[in-house]
């Protein structure tokens, strides 16, 4: 994977680009940290599958215990 930082990512965005669509990894830099990658993108994406995995992850959660609700969760978490 290469890194480049973020200004000179800037000047030469449509060279990343065509670099990661022909299926480089580009590492992109913020003060020495990496902050985003580029990658290829994914054409294949079966949409039929991934609402196919949601229903199995709503069928696998569990209930709230009675009288809780997922406000009550929200501000509990928030503390």
């Amino acid at each position: 994977m290469a890194n480049i930082g973020l200004f000179e990512a800037k000047q030469k965005l449509s060279e990343l680009v065509d670099r990661a669509s022909a299926g480089e990894r580009i590492g992109i830099t913020r003060r020495g940290k990496l902050a985003a990658l580029l990658v290829p993108a994914q054409s294949d994406v079966d949409l039929k599958q991934v609402f196919a995995r949601i229903e199995q992850i709503r069928k696998s959660a569990k209930p709230l215990p009675k009288g809780l609700t997922v406000k009550d969760l929200i501000e509990e978490g928030r503390r």
